[in-house]
């Protein structure tokens, strides 16, 4: 049986494909990009995903530039709420699981303690009112769905803050990052085996499995303090690192989309109903340190 996963160069479904554990007995992952399933040719999302012979689906497409998209939302809504809607819609009609990934950008940010699933939206940018139209959108097509929201996604592939970190610190000695925005960096490898374990939880039948869930690593920090952590396992590594990662503002940083200054999950739902653990990001921050410096020529 196939896991049908959407984005396919994405971090997430990368991660997904290479997955080694998580994934069903009997059943393999599929990744399809632009050239199986164009998400932009709406129309045409329902009918290829119906004749996919998935007996699962999780959707990692989206429109990710935030700060593009405030110049191009109806490209941004096209990718995260239209086009999520026909393949929640098609997932229903087929009767299989569907995970939605969504992101804390669906929040203000103006909270001062974790969010939780419940908790009130209030997207301040086109990314997030994109996304959190796109979780309305699924929900109403595809009311056993689940939506996994999560935040500050690395992995060894795609273009990320570990990777920008890791070639920034060999080019300056100083590096200034934002210290006032709050979260809990995700290594996508952790969010592919919480979505196949979904996907498996629900095609066994069991109830709960439904519905909105929070997932990202344990433990928060600020975009600074995940530098500052980046940079230390890349120097007991032997790479060169600044001497210097100076903390600053959002104010001294603008951006044409704003952030949300509190980004931190409260995870307890997605532990309590599902028995799924979020781990500690730092031990996957050391592995793809690694990989990257393998990698590099």
């Amino acid at each position: 049986m196939k896991v049908l996963v959407l984005g396919k160069s994405g971090q997430v479904a990368t991660a997904l494909v290479s997955a080694r554990k998580g994934v069903p007995t009997g059943w393999n992952v599929e990744a399809w990009g632009r050239q199986q399933l164009n998400l932009s040719d709406v129309g045409g999302i329902y009918e290829r995903v119906v004749r996919s012979g998935a007996a699962g689906i999780i959707n990692a497409a989206a429109y990710t530039a935030v700060d593009k998209a405030e110049r191009e939302a109806t490209e941004a809504a096209m990718l995260n709420s239209e086009a999520p809607a026909e393949v929640a819609r098609a997932a229903r009609q087929m009767n299989i699981p569907f995970v939605h990934i969504s992101t804390d950008y669906v929040f203000s940010g103006d909270k001062s303690t974790p969010y939780v699933e419940t908790d009130p939206i209030g997207p301040v940018s086109v990314y997030g009112r994109t996304k959190a139209e796109g979780e309305s959108r699924v929900m109403q097509a595809h009311p056993g769905a689940t939506i996994l929201r999560t935040a500050w996604v690395f992995h060894e592939h795609g273009t990320n803050f570990v990777k920008t970190m890791l070639r920034l610190g060999r080019e300056r000695e100083e590096i200034r990052v934002v210290a006032d925005q709050y979260g809990n960096p995700t290594y996508a490898g952790d969010i592919a085996n919480a979505c196949l374990q979904i996907i498996a939880k629900t095609a066994a039948g069991e109830s709960g499995t439904g519905g909105i869930f929070h997932f990202s690593g344990s433990g928060h920090t600020t975009w600074h303090g995940f530098a500052v952590e980046i940079f230390t396992q890349a120097a007991r590594l032997g790479l060169k690192v600044p001497a210097c990662v100076l903390p600053i503002t959002t104010a001294d940083y603008p951006t044409p989309a704003r952030r949300p200054a509190n980004s931190r999950f409260d995870c307890t739902k997605i532990h309590n109903d599902l028995g799924i653990v979020p781990p500690d990001w730092r031990p996957a921050l050391a592995s793809c340190i690694e990989y990257v410096i393998k990698a590099e020529p």
